[in-house]
């Protein structure tokens, strides 16, 4: 059985069999009927004990495209509540026919805590871990990149990683999962990163990482990346001042309206959402021709339909890095 924890532990090849055949899922969002039997007879469970909008509901549609069985558990009014462990609510799933849990759970390392046991025989796949890992957002983010970088240069994105790409993630690093994750997945497609977020939100061991790190945005941008990718400002996660005001993080490390204007018609403006309008994105950047904030939201159920498919049907490959 495979699973998919991060994106530190994936191939350059398995990154773009991924991204491939995400590409090939998306084709059906454009058919009159919009199924597969891929995963006919199987059982998905969305194992949520975060609250999650967009990764949910894409996760699900997901499934059902692929003609899966699913079963959305959410902590608030389940047995968790009562405080069931982790390990009683994973052998309630095995004893119930999960073939793939996707699990969103606030610490760090709990899925990789779940598919290292002996507690459950189902796929696991990661659906954001504490402030560890998200990689199927990092992945959508670079099926996102991928097909726009492609269009632009009038080639197909089939086979291609992002060679060449320069990428500059700004905002909230230490409480993001998203960035880690996009970190280690641009790199080992090619691309290079740069991180700007304010000194107090950097994390200790930022410099293993495979990117550079800024605090001045305007320096950053002058640089004129293909891609900016502003984070949400993690303001549950914060338990402190971080930055002297909204007002003050807004001017320094927020896309303006006068940043936007200072890019390169063709830099991609990317953010994972939630949008935190006015803070870390003013609306003309959001609302932008050149903003992919929604089709990041479209890809993602591509790329759960790839990940999914992989894990639960596809043949596996020698070194796949689906673990």
């Amino acid at each position: 059985m495979r699973h998919l924890l991060d994106t530190v532990h994936l191939s350059r090849e398995d990154a773009i069999r991924i991204l491939d055949v995400a590409d090939t899922m998306a084709d059906v969002a454009s058919r009159e009927v919009k199924k597969l039997p891929a995963l006919r007879g199987r059982t998905v469970v969305n194992l949520f004990f975060e609250d999650s909008t967009r990764t949910r509901t894409s996760f699900e549609a997901a499934a059902k495209r692929l003609s899966a069985d699913v079963i959305n558990f959410s902590a608030k009014g389940s047995s968790v509540s009562k405080g069931e462990s982790l390990k009683d609510t994973a052998q309630t799933l095995e004893a119930i026919g999960a073939d793939a849990v996707v699990i969103r759970h606030p610490a760090s390392g709990a899925p990789h805590r779940l598919a290292s046991t002996d507690w459950i025989d189902a796929a696991v796949v990661n659906a954001g871990d504490g402030t560890h890992a998200h990689p199927t957002q990092a992945l959508l983010d670079a099926l996102t990149l991928r097909r726009d970088l492609a269009e632009r240069d009038g080639v197909s994105p089939t086979g291609r990683g992002l060679d060449g790409a320069h990428v500059v993630i700004v905002g909230d690093v230490l409480h993001s999962r998203v960035a880690r994750s996009d970190v280690w997945l641009l790199h080992h497609l090619g691309a290079t990163v740069t991180l700007v977020s304010p000194p107090t939100l950097i994390p200790v061991g930022v410099e293993s990482w495979p990117c550079t790190v800024e605090t001045d945005l305007d320096l950053a941008l002058a640089q004129g990346p293909d891609a900016v990718m502003m984070l949400r400002v993690q303001a549950e996660r914060m338990h402190g001042s971080y930055f002297p005001s909204v007002a003050e993080y807004s001017r320094r490390w927020g896309l303006s309206a006068q940043r936007l204007t200072v890019l390169p018609p063709q830099t991609t403006i990317m953010h994972p959402g939630p949008m935190n309008r006015g803070l870390e994105i003013s609306s003309e950047a959001a609302d932008s021709a050149r903003s992919r904030v929604l089709n990041q939201v479209s890809n993602g159920v591509a790329v759960r339909m790839a990940v999914l498919y992989l894990v639960l049907a596809a043949p596996t490959q020698e070194g796949d890095g689906l673990v």
